[in-house]
Formats: structure tokens, C-alpha cells, sequence
């Protein structure tokens, strides 16, 4: 009797190992799915602005040159930034292939200006070439 409890139980803890692991129990590498894993540099134009990407303790830097005037239309000019207009303007769903779904999990793409948190969006900001523009998986 002793010997069937003590295979019910290393089923069980099994079953409960196997069951963690399936269902996704790991934290998610949300860099999995990113474009760019080391800084990179894109587009010609006059202007150049520096765009840091950061998520979960890792951060690429962008040099972006274009000749765009908003830092919105810049990083959808490369496609580093999707999203969908709503009231406010553009609402940032995914950048460099890494999508934050709030609705979801919480998680969103927070937008900063030379390290303060920006009071305008992507879209309403116009470029000025000596800021450091930061997008943030932020929860």
C-alpha cells in the first residue's frame, strides 16, 4: 500500500511539472521576436536622433537619420513602431518586432524624453537632434 502512495505522488508532482511547463509557467523572452538585438543605425536624412529600446533589463540603441518631423513618423519610416490611432493620437502596440498588449498582459510601450516621461505621444513630438527619445516595455 505504502509503494502505490509513493507512485501516486511522484505521478502527481510529475503531472504538476509537465502541466507547469505547458502551460507557459516560464517567464516569456519578449526579445524572441525583436528585429534588432544590437544597436543599429537606419535610414539617411538630414536629422539623426538616437531612440533607445528598452525591455526587461536589455536596451538597443537606434541612430535614426531621416527627414521626417515627428519622432513618430521617423520610426514607422523604418518600421521600428506599429500601432493604431486612437483619441490621443498613435497607441504604440509593437517596437522592433516586440508587441506590449495591455489589454492582454498588462504591459505597455511608455515613451520618454532625455529620461523624463514624455507628455506628448510618438506623433506629436517634434524631433530636436540633441534629445534621447526612449520607448519602454513598462508594466
Amino acid at each position: 500500500m505504502r509503494t502505490i502512495k509513493q507512485a501516486f505522488a511522484v505521478l502527481l508532482v510529475c503531472g504538476i511539472f509537465l502541466c507547469f511547463i505547458s502551460c507557459g509557467g516560464g517567464e516569456k523572452d519578449v526579445w524572441a521576436n525583436a528585429t534588432y538585438k544590437e544597436d543599429t543605425t537606419l535610414g539617411e536624412g538630414a536629422k539623426t536622433i538616437t531612440v533607445q529600446v528598452s525591455a526587461d533589463n536589455k536596451t538597443v540603441t537606434f541612430t535614426v537619420k531621416t527627414d521626417k518631423e515627428t519622432v513618430g513618423d521617423a520610426l514607422m519610416e523604418h518600421g521600428l513602431i506599429t500601432g493604431e490611432e486612437g483619441q490621443y493620437g498613435l497607441y504604440i502596440k509593437k517596437v522592433n518586432g516586440i508587441t506590449a498588449d495591455y489589454d492582454k498582459d498588462g504591459y505597455y510601450w511608455a515613451f520618454y524624453i532625455d529620461g523624463e516621461y514624455a507628455m506628448t505621444g510618438v506623433d506629436g513630438t517634434e524631433i530636436s537632434q540633441d534629445a534621447i527619445y526612449k520607448l519602454e516595455y513598462a508594466k
